[in-house]
C-alpha cells in the first residue's frame, strides 16, 4: 500500500490531480468517500462551469473532452454584466473578431466529473478508491500516511488535499484560512425561456439580487434554456428552493423582469452558502491543498475550476521538475509560491467587486453604474480582462 501520491478526494481536481501525476509516471491513490456508482454517474448539482480555453485544452489532452457530448458543450460569445435596472447600459466582453468565436464553454459540472472518472479509471499508475473515508491522515518529514476508515493504512511521499473549501485535511494539518462569508446563499438550477440566450452570459446585479443567467446547449425543445445562479439572502433562498414549481417560475419571470419571456423550471433546485476561501498556506511538511481547499472562489468570475485545474497543473509541474521525491520541500515551496502568485490577485480582487457590487447604498449604487460606463469605454482594459476570461495560455 505505498504510493507517490496520495490524493483525498475525488473530486473533478482531484481526479484531474492523479490523472496528471499518472501521466508522468507516478503511482498514486485517488480516495473519495463517495461509491462508485456516483463518480461514475454523478447527480445533477446545477452548477454550470465556464472552462476557459486553457482548461479546454487540458480536457482535449486529457482525454476527458471526448467523454463530454458535444451536444452539451455550450460556446459563450459575449459577457453581459449590467447593474440596476433591465436595460441600462451594459459593460460587454466580445470573443475578438481575430478568433476564436468563443470566450469559453458551458459546461454541466456533472458531466465534467463523469468525463474525468472515465478518463481516471482507465489511467494506469492510478488506483481509485470509492467508497472510503480517511479515518485519519499523518505526515511529517519523512513520509506522509492515512488510515482509512476500514482500518486499512497507506503510505505515500506526498498527501494532496483536494476535499472542497471546508477540508477536514487541511485543518488537521494546522493551516488556517481567510473565510470570506458573504452572509447569502446561491440557488442555481435550468431555466427555460422562449426568448434566445445568444450564447451570452449574462451577470445583473439588480438591488437587492444578484442574478446570472447561462447560457446552455439546445436540447432540441422551441425557445432555450440557461442557468440561473440566484444570490439573495439565505432565507429568502431556503423559501425559494421548496416552492412549488408553478409560484417559483413566475417568481423568476418577475425577479428577471421578464427579459427572457415566462420562464420555466426544468431540473431540480440546487443550494449553496456564499462563502470564499483562501488557505493561509498551500502545504505542510509532505502535504498540498489544491482545488477549493486551497482557493474557493466566489462565484462571480466562475474561474473557480479553472484555478483549481491550474493549481494541480502547477503541483504536477513542481513534482516533475523536482528532485524525484514527490514530497522535497524544494518542490511544495515551488508549488506553493506559483499558485499564490496565480491566484491571490484574483481572490482580492474577486471579492472586493462582489463586496461592492452587492451593495446597495447608494453611494455603492452610483459607483458602480459610474464603474461599468467608464470601464466600457476603456478599450485596453476590455482587451485585458477578455484575455483573462479566455485564457489561451497553454
Amino acid at each position: 500500500m505505498r504510493y507517490d501520491v496520495i490524493v483525498a478526494g475525488g473530486g473533478p481536481v482531484g481526479l484531474a490531480c492523479g490523472i496528471s501525476l499518472a501521466r508522468d509516471g507516478r503511482r498514486v491513490c485517488v480516495i473519495e468517500r463517495s461509491p462508485v456508482s456516483v463518480l461514475a454517474d454523478p447527480p445533477f448539482d446545477g452548477r454550470e462551469i465556464a472552462l476557459t480555453h486553457h482548461a479546454a485544452n487540458w480536457l482535449k489532452d486529457a482525454g476527458a473532452w471526448a467523454e463530454i457530448p458535444a451536444t452539451s458543450i455550450c460556446p459563450m460569445h459575449t459577457a453581459r454584466i449590467e447593474t440596476g435596472m433591465a436595460g441600462s447600459p451594459p459593460l460587454l466582453f466580445d470573443a475578438p473578431a481575430d478568433g476564436p468565436d468563443a470566450l469559453g464553454y458551458l459546461v454541466a459540472n456533472h458531466l465534467i466529473r463523469r468525463a474525468l472518472y472515465r478518463v481516471a479509471e482507465q489511467t494506469p499508475g492510478l488506483e481509485i478508491r470509492a467508497g472510503e473515508g480517511i479515518e485519519t491522515a499523518r505526515h511529517n518529514a519523512q513520509s506522509a500516511s492515512v488510515t482509512l476508515t476500514d482500518g486499512t493504512e497507506l503510505t505515500a511521499d506526498l498527501l494532496v488535499g483536494a476535499d472542497g473549501r471546508f477540508s477536514r485535511l487541511r485543518d488537521n494539518a494546522g493551516i488556517g484560512a481567510i473565510v470570506h462569508d458573504f452572509g447569502r446563499s446561491i440557488l442555481v438550477c435550468r431555466m427555460h425561456h422562449p426568448k434566445s440566450h445568444a450564447h451570452t452570459a449574462l451577470q445583473w446585479f439588480d438591488e437587492g439580487q444578484t442574478i446570472a443567467l447561462l447560457p446552455i446547449a439546445p436540447d432540441g425543445r422551441e425557445g432555450a434554456s440557461s442557468s440561473l445562479v440566484l444570490t439573495l439572502e439565505n432565507d429568502e433562498i431556503a423559501r425559494l428552493k421548496t416552492l412549488d414549481a408553478d409560484a417559483f417560475n413566475a417568481e423568476i419571470t418577475e425577479r428577471t423582469q421578464g427579459r427572457m419571456g415566462p420562464m420555466e423550471l426544468e431540473s431540480p433546485r440546487c443550494s449553496y452558502p456564499l462563502k470564499a476561501v483562501y488557505a493561509h498556506r498551500f502545504h505542510a511538511p509532505r502535504f498540498a491543498l489544491i482545488g477549493d481547499a486551497a482557493v474557493g472562489m466566489h462565484p462571480i468570475t466562475a474561474h473557480g475550476f479553472n484555478l483549481g485545474l491550474k493549481g494541480q497543473e502547477t503541483l504536477a509541474r513542481a513534482i516533475a521538475d523536482g528532485p524525484g521525491d514527490a514530497g522535497a520541500p524544494i518542490v511544495l515551496s515551488k508549488f506553493a509560491r506559483t499558485h499564490r502568485m496565480a491566484t491571490a490577485p484574483l481572490f482580492a480582487a474577486t471579492n472586493a467587486i462582489a463586496t461592492v457590487y452587492t451593495r446597495d447604498e447608494t453611494p455603492f449604487l452610483a459607483a458602480r453604474k459610474l464603474g461599468l460606463a467608464v470601464a466600457n469605454r476603456l478599450l485596453p482594459f476590455k482587451s485585458a480582462v477578455t484575455s483573462m476570461l479566455m485564457d489561451r495560455n497553454s
